[in-house]
């Protein structure tokens, strides 16, 4: 009898990885029969013929973002008394102060956050959501579910949404086993632990190590290295265009060499369009000099502010923009989904492109896939000024640290190096291909092109 997998999207963000590649045909060419538990706005039925079981209740309970917050703050204090370091209190968002009932939220959470800040209190903390979200009809609603369609598991696909915690909670209580994917590189030290389940499934071992070091109450043996389908289209050829194809599909000048610049969202990189600004400047100044080199400018899938328009439109002539093909769902940023043709648009970018450069981005991870070079900015643009986040932090996170050698990457540390920086990759007498595949092992693992396999002879020991 085949073993009944619940593939669980409590929001939009795991699609890219559980739906759109080949997850689902490995799975069940392994003899699963695979269940989408659908609490998006996606239909997964009718846009990709998937069998879905849709959550329609969605309800959390009212004091859920108070508690989720106090928890991550609280966790975050914990680990900056513990490691004794100060990036953990960088990772936090301020306040908001905006109107009373704001006001009464702020002053709530800051209250919580004051009493819990201890690993016993963390737990305490985990405790009171877990009961809150047990009280709530989504609990009933997904524990009726689960009763009716009885899986033999539920796989998670990201421990980070807050909409999951209801739904794991009924698994847990009716004796399913439970699987969280942990999603991105940086997740585990900024707090985003969302969920408890019975079991973790990370990319690398240094992942791994992580969640032990971060997470006391998870044992050693609950968590799998699987590495993370992310990746794997990099390596399907089956997606590749020729030069001539590609170049004609979205109109870019065949005698062009292209630059890719991927941009960043405005938390991240508040000033993003004046590095696009640097880069076009750079380049003209290169053609000037007998070069003829374009960019492609792609931008971050869920940024939709105007300020890069100016800079594109006055580059028109170098700046060529391929926007991701995303489709938006919804208004929240985690309801802006990728599209299965964008796979196809990502490998033939970054097969096609001389190199990437952005500000911090893990698109350094795709482009070195395809042996392509990455320069990160890491210089203060003139229009910093107070209040505005500097993006010199960003390479001071916890997840920066997994470099094996500073040279993991093409570092632009002032604006008067970028040219030179640009033409000495061109020559090929520069790069950080060698070193950043290093890297690119340690934050990925050993098995770029195995991890949906990997996570379902996981699931099926699991299951055993």
């Amino acid at each position: 009898m085949k073993k009944k997998v619940f593939v669980f999207f409590p929001d939009g963000v795991g699609l890219r990885n559980f739906a759109f590649t080949d997850f689902k045909k490995i799975g069940e060419d392994m003899g699963f029969d695979i269940t989408y538990w659908n609490n998006t706005i996606f239909s997964l039925k009718d846009n990709l013929g998937f069998k879905e079981v849709k959550i329609e209740d969605h309800s959390a309970h009212p004091l859920l973002s108070i508690y989720s917050r106090a928890r991550k703050r609280a966790e975050l204090n914990v680990s900056r008394d513990k490691f004794k370091d100060k990036v953990y209190p960088t990772y936090k968002f301020p306040f908001n102060y905006k109107g009373l009932k704001n006001s009464i939220k702020s002053i709530y959470t800051q209250w919580l956050i004051g009493l819990y800040s201890s690993e016993k209190g963390v737990i305490k903390l985990r405790a009171k959501i877990n009961k809150l979200e047990r009280s709530t009809s989504k609990y009933k609603y997904c524990k009726a579910q689960l009763q009716e369609h009885k899986p033999d598991l539920v796989f998670c696909t990201t421990q980070r949404a807050t909409q999951s915690i209801s739904a794991l909670l009924a698994a847990q209580d009716l004796g399913i086993p439970t699987v969280a994917f942990v999603y991105s590189w940086d997740n585990v030290p900024k707090a985003m632990q969302v969920v408890e389940t019975d079991y973790y499934f990370v990319w690398s071992d240094l992942m791994k190590q992580q969640v032990l070091q971060y997470y006391p109450f998870v044992k050693e043996n609950q968590v799998f290295v699987t590495g993370t389908p992310q990746f794997e289209p990099h390596y399907d050829t089956s997606l590749k265009q020729t030069r001539e194809a590609f170049f004609a599909q979205y109109d870019l000048d065949i005698n062009k060499r292209y630059i890719c610049y991927s941009g960043d969202d405005e938390t991240t990189s508040p000033l993003d369009q004046f590095y696009l600004e640097d880069l076009a400047n750079a380049v003209r100044s290169l053609n000037n000099k007998g070069e003829n080199l374009g960019i492609i400018y792609r931008k971050c899938p869920v940024d939709f502010t105007p300020r890069y328009d100016k800079v594109i439109e006055t580059n028109k002539d170098i700046i060529k923009v391929l926007d991701p093909i995303w489709q938006q769902v919804g208004s929240q940023w985690n309801q802006i989904l990728p599209t299965i043709e964008d796979f196809k648009m990502l490998y033939n970018v970054c097969e096609h492109s001389e190199f990437v450069t952005n500000v911090c981005s893990s698109t350094v991870f795709d482009f070195v896939a395809h042996s392509k070079p990455c320069i990160y900015y890491n210089y203060e643009q003139p229009q910093l000024k107070k209040g505005i986040r500097d993006i010199g932090q960003n390479y001071k996170y916890v997840h920066f640290r997994s470099m094996p050698s500073l040279d993991a990457a093409v570092f632009c540390t002032d604006k008067n190096d970028l040219e030179s920086l640009v033409k000495q990759i061109l020559d090929g007498k520069l790069s950080n291909v060698t070193t950043c595949k290093k890297w690119y092992e340690i934050v990925v693992g050993k098995t770029p092109t195995e991890a949906s396999k990997n996570i379902w002879n996981t699931i099926d020991s699991i299951i055993k």
